[in-house]
């Protein structure tokens, strides 16, 4: 049985092993995981491996939502909210994976800020269901 590693928490910063990084990740919660829908970006979510205690993030924004600059803008802002958000170390041990439709392309900060916090709050730990 894999030994669960201790989670170091080091204030606001988004540490390597808080992100899902590996294709084969991305292609599990794609695959196998559940879906939670808003009108600019679907959640993708699993519940993380036995060895992983916390949960990890990762982002997709493909050429449809606009151009390099544009996507990595997205990137950026969605990575800053979840850094930042307050309830991050509350959350289950899922990965996820934040999938950004076109329509964000028009978004403003507080319109993604907003989605990403509805769209993780069921993930809290003891707030039950998560479908």
């Amino acid at each position: 049985m894999p030994v669960k590693r201790a989670f170091r928490v080091t204030g606001e910063s988004l540490l390597p092993e808080e992100r899902l990084r590996r294709r084969a990740e991305f292609q599990r919660c794609y695959k196998q995981g559940r879906r939670r829908h808003g009108p600019l970006m679907t959640l993708h979510l699993i519940e993380a491996a036995e060895s992983v205690n916390h949960p990890r993030l990762g982002i997709t924004v493909t050429r449809k939502v606009g151009g390099a600059v544009v996507r990595h803008r997205i990137k950026r802002q969605i990575r800053e909210i979840y850094r930042r958000w307050g309830k991050r170390r509350q959350l289950a041990p899922y990965d996820m994976v934040v999938h950004v439709k076109p329509a964000a392309r028009e978004a403003e900060f507080a319109e993604l800020q907003s989605e990403i916090h509805r769209l993780l709050r069921p993930l809290i730990r003891g707030q039950g269901q998560t479908g």
